[in-house]
Order: C-alpha cells, then sequence, then structure tokens
C-alpha cells in the first residue's frame, strides 16, 4: 500500500505527498497533461521539442542544471503521445532547490531565438540519428499511418515529419507553452523523506501565484471500427526481413485493458512466452519476436513484430504467427500458465514500486488517469482476471479485420 496526501492549489495544480522517512532523498515529479496527440497535424513533434527547451533555462534561471547539482540532484525527462513527465531526485534538505527550480520554468520560460535552434538542432539530430539513419527506424512511422486514418496517434512523438521541427518558430513554440504549461494542466508529486505541511507551504510559496491559464478542453478525432485489414510492403537496405502486425484495442481505463495486457505477455512476454517458444525455438522462423502493446490512454495498438531468420519465407512465417493466434482464440489458457503470467507481473510491479522515483511517477500518472489511489488497486485487477477473459480478450481484438501488417522486406532478399 503506498499511502499519500493530496491538495489542490487555487490556479489548479494537483499535488501529491508520498512519505517515505526511510530515505534521505526527496523527488518532485510534474507531469503536463500534455502529449504528441495535442498537436496540430501540420506542426508535429513540438511536445517533444518542449521537453528539450524546458532545460535550456528561464527568465530568472539562465543555466538549469548548475543549481541543481550543486545541490546534489539530477534530473530528466520524457515525452510520450499521451504526456510529458519531469522528475528531479535531490537531498531532502535541499528539497526548495526544486520548487524553485520547476516553478521559475513554469511561470517564465527562457524564449530566445538562440534557444530554439540550439534546441531544434538537437532534436533533428535525434530524427535522423534513430528514424532516418537506423536500419528500420521508419517502420513504425509507417504503421502508425497504415492503422490510423483519424486519430493523432497517427504520427510519432518525435513528430510526424523532419520539417515540422526545422520549420518551427518562436512564436508557435511560445503559443504551445501557454497553452499547455500551465498550473491547471499539471500533476506535481512530491515523494521522500518529507512533510505535508513544508510541501504545502512551498507549493504556495512557490507555484501558487502563477496564473492557471485557459483551461485546456480536449476534443479529438477518434478512429472508428476498422472495416477491413489493411497490409502495406516496404524494403529498404536492412540486414534482415522484418514482420509488423498490429490490432486495434480500447484505452487505457477500459474494463478490457488487464486481460489485453496479461495476454500479450502470454503471447510475446520473453523466451518463455507461446510466440518465441514456437517460432524462434522450435520452428526456427524468426531470430526474435515479441507482442506488446503501448499503454496509451485512447484506444491504441497490440502489436507483434519480430525478424525473420535469413532465408525464412515470409508467408510460411505470419502463418505460423497466426497458427498460435488460432490457438489462443480456440482454447483456454491453463491454470498454471495463467498464474505464471500473473506472478510475473506481480513482481514487476513490485519491484518498481521499490524505487522512490517510480512511486512518484506512478502516483502522478493514476491521478492523470482520474486517482492517484488507482496504485494501490491495480494489482487486484489483474488478479482478477481469468481464462475466459483471456480467450474472450483474444477473439475480440485478433481478428483479420482489425489488423495492420508491415511487410519489411530487406533488399538483398528481394
Amino acid at each position: 500500500m503506498v499511502h499519500f496526501e493530496k491538495f489542490v492549489l487555487d490556479n489548479g495544480l494537483r499535488v501529491i505527498i508520498h512519505q517515505d522517512a526511510s530515505t534521505p532523498l526527496a523527488v518532485m515529479n510534474i507531469l503536463y497533461d500534455v502529449g504528441a496527440r495535442d498537436e496540430n497535424p501540420a506542426q508535429t513533434g513540438f511536445a517533444h521539442l518542449f521537453e528539450h527547451l524546458m532545460f535550456g533555462g528561464s527568465v530568472n534561471v539562465p543555466e538549469y542544471d548548475e543549481p541543481l547539482q550543486m545541490a546534489g540532484g539530477e534530473n530528466n525527462a520524457y515525452t510520450t503521445n499521451d504526456l510529458t513527465n519531469y522528475y528531479i531526485q535531490l537531498p531532502a534538505e535541499n528539497l526548495e532547490t526544486a520548487f524553485w527550480l520547476e516553478s521559475d520554468r513554469m511561470l517564465s520560460l527562457a524564449f530566445s531565438e538562440k534557444s530554439l535552434e540550439v534546441q531544434r538542432k538537437v532534436v533533428c539530430e535525434e530524427f535522423k540519428e534513430h528514424y532516418i539513419d537506423k536500419p528500420y527506424g521508419d517502420a513504425w512511422f509507417k504503421m502508425r499511418e497504415l492503422a490510423y486514418k483519424n486519430h493523432p496517434y497517427k504520427w510519432m512523438t518525435i513528430g510526424r515529419e523532419l520539417a515540422h521541427i526545422e520549420e518551427a518558430q518562436l512564436e508557435d513554440v511560445k503559443k504551445f507553452f501557454f497553452r499547455y504549461y500551465r498550473p491547471n494542466n499539471a500533476i506535481m508529486v512530491v515523494a521522500g523523506n518529507v512533510e505535508t505541511a513544508t510541501v504545502r507551504q512551498l507549493a504556495e510559496k512557490w507555484f501558487g501565484s502563477i496564473e492557471p491559464g485557459e483551461k485546456y478542453i480536449r476534443n479529438l478525432p477518434t478512429e472508428g471500427v476498422q472495416p477491413e485489414a489493411r497490409v502495406e510492403e516496404v524494403s529498404a537496405e536492412v540486414p534482415l526481413d522484418a514482420f509488423y502486425k498490429t490490432w486495434h484495442i480500447e484505452g487505457r481505463m477500459s474494463v478490457q485493458y488487464h486481460a489485453m495486457d496479461l495476454l500479450t505477455d502470454i503471447l510475446g512476454g520473453g523466451e518463455s512466452s507461446r510466440l518465441y517458444q514456437k517460432l524462434v525455438k522450435e520452428l526456427q522462423l524468426f531470430v526474435n519476436i515479441q507482442c506488446y502493446h503501448f499503454g496509451s490512454l485512447d484506444p491504441g495498438l497490440l502489436a507483434i513484430e519480430g525478424k525473420l531468420v535469413k532465408g525464412a519465407d515470409m508467408k510460411v512465417a505470419e502463418a505460423a504467427v497466426e497458427a498460435v493466434l488460432d490457438d489462443i482464440r480456440q482454447h483456454l489458457i491453463s491454470v498454471e500458465e495463467l498464474e505464471k503470467v500473473k506472478n510475473k507481473t506481480e513482481s514487476i510491479m513490485a519491484f518498481e514500486d521499490m524505487s522512490l522515483l517510480n512511486r512518484a511517477n506512478s502516483l502522478a500518472f493514476y491521478e492523470l488517469l482520474g486517482d492517484a489511489n488507482m496504485m494501490n488497486t491495480e494489482l487486484q485487477k489483474y488478479a482478477e482476471v481469468t481464462a475466459e477473459d483471456i480467450n474472450k480478450t483474444a477473439k475480440n481484438i485478433l481478428t483479420r479485420e482489425n489488423s495492420s501488417t508491415l511487410y519489411y522486406f530487406a533488399k538483398t532478399n528481394l
């Protein structure tokens, strides 16, 4: 059980305190309810670009990292299609340094052509290195465009195309900041060797006077039911043929989520999974294969991807994948297999909760979902999943009409 307290400032900033006296450290985690899905389709990549810009200094603190390092702290951030998250870890006695730094860049981020140019170059290089020049780097650009026709999940967090970052203008960046980086669109978690009264006092002192901004009302286009299977073939200078297949799934808060999550682990969660055992170990059609989902807040994708053994036929490999899927659609999994995957999930969650940083991040995420206390009830939802639930979920999701398939051929194999 993770204990916490919560209050809301007048400007809408939600503050959660999780006390842990066993550590000399404190963590501040600030989650902004904005991700790549909230971008203008003609200006994608802004959420990720902003993650970089936020470390470029504020009006009163031109070098963000320097005072934090002097206080013995470290920081990082990440962006997804759904959210942007920033976190600091430092000695608890220096907690106010974190409040000072985070509040100042929420209040008065330093906007300049120089800062934008520096971070734009960094992001453009990241785009080229990981998605243009890297083998298979464009696979998920193509798959998202294939699977999604309406919802903004059809572009990657890095952006839909490089030109959107290259052509980003300072005025557009400012508008993005003042629309989304406001107290009423943020969740702060302070965890560690801290006192609730102190956190409340510091929150009022450093964040209380920041204007809330206009409330952001999300109204994104929905995807709808996919009427028929979609297929695309591509070829590139890569060492091996690769197979990608996705199916649409319901959103993170659906009743189907926990059964679906366990299903992906049964199918492709490591070397003991069904796909790996059958297609890598036994049939030797794939070098590697995995099944996973993106944990998207809106309806997302369940995916299977793998690299084929050199010389393996793509159609034979796909038929073997379908045979594994057909088996899990037609038959209930055993009690032993279900308990094994539940125990694995419980172990992963318990291990993650050992980290103060992970606890702070999870509390922010569950609060974004609607209630931070869901962190304490999540494991029970997995425990309640039955073999019948797994079977029903497999039948509902893993249909031909609901699928999108990308055959990624190595040019040397054609």
